[in-house]
């Protein structure tokens, strides 16, 4: 004879759900749904109005004259309009921030992750996220006010507004970003493979740099292209210290001018509204708009491959 086995309640079943609960969800779900596709919109928004204005000015500039010629000189009497001189300055600008940002924020991420007791990093970790709260406009006045000058003992041929400092604050200013998400990746490793790292005789440098590196390898690579991309978007930083002379040089200790920076002198005003000059800052944050979407779709085909592979 089998047992009785206790018949499962329906009790919960049979009480019907009030009205004002269904109303409540349903309002809860619709905010996070709106939420949610906000950031698409907004983001369809700005490609939507970087597209039609651009078509303007590509309307009276060739798109091969834009993407190939070494003179941009949207202001003078015969304009020219080639993006290489912007494009120049912010890529040695942008590699001079990561030479400093990701050396020094992964390093920084591996103490704080894998050496610095529980203490001490609660209190360094938000002392470094601070970096990040300074205004970029102060980043720009401490690189050509302090930094240029300090230079200038060790280089004395060093130009007034240059890239090198420029750069060297930007990694500064973007090491928080590095640091902060690479050592959350790195505290996320399960601690079993720290664990067996140990016991096959590994010392905690080993361990570091050969298990558990590897291993946040995705969340860091991560924290790199957010960096990188945070590098090529700096406005005020660039403007500031690195020139506003479009120069087609990669020579960090000359000065030049940015994407960016471009962007920010013609919206000071001194450029006729409608004009083909004025119409450029579209197609040159067009340009900005799909380097930025690489180098996001990069850092996700890393995250994928790695974290398949981990």
């Amino acid at each position: 004879m089998q047992p009785l086995l206790p018949e499962p309640s329906t009790r919960l079943s049979q009480q019907p759900v009030p009205r004002s609960v269904i109303f409540r969800e349903r309002l809860i779900e619709a905010g996070l749904f709106f939420a949610a596709i906000s950031s698409i919109l907004i983001t369809l928004g700005i490609l939507g109005i970087l597209l039609y204005e651009s078509s303007d000015f590509f309307r009276n500039v060739s798109l091969g004259e834009f993407l190939t010629s070494t003179v941009w000189t949207p202001t003078f009497e015969n304009p020219q309009f080639g993006i290489l001189p912007l494009v120049a300055g912010t890529l040695v600008t942008t590699v001079v921030a990561l030479l400093v940002a990701l050396p020094v924020g992964t390093i920084v991420a591996v103490y704080l992750s894998e050496y610095a007791p529980f203490a001490l990093r609660e209190i360094l970790k938000p002392m470094l996220e601070l970096l990040s709260a300074v205004p970029t406009v102060v980043y720009g006045y401490f690189a050509l006010l302090f930094v240029t000058p300090l230079l200038r003992q060790f280089l004395p041929g060093l130009e007034q507004f240059n890239m090198l400092s420029a750069g060297i604050i930007m990694g500064i200013m973007i090491i928080p970003y590095v640091s902060s998400l690479s050592e959350d990746a790195m505290r996320a490793v399960p601690m079993l493979l720290r664990e067996g790292s140990y016991a096959l005789g590994a010392n905690r440098f080993t361990t570091a740099f050969r298990v558990v590196y590897p291993a946040a390898l995705s969340g860091i690579g991560a924290a790199y292209i957010l960096g990188i991309s945070r590098a090529v978007g700096e406005t005020m930083i660039v403007a500031i210290a690195a020139g506003g002379q479009p120069k087609f040089t990669l020579n960090p200790t000359e000065g030049a001018a940015t994407i960016t920076g471009y962007i920010v002198a013609v919206c000071q005003g001194d450029v006729e509204h409608g004009s083909t000059a004025y119409q450029a800052i579209f197609a040159a944050g067009l340009l900005l708009f799909v380097v930025t979407l690489l180098f996001n779709l990069a850092g996700y085909w890393l995250r994928k491959r790695f974290r398949e592979a981990y």
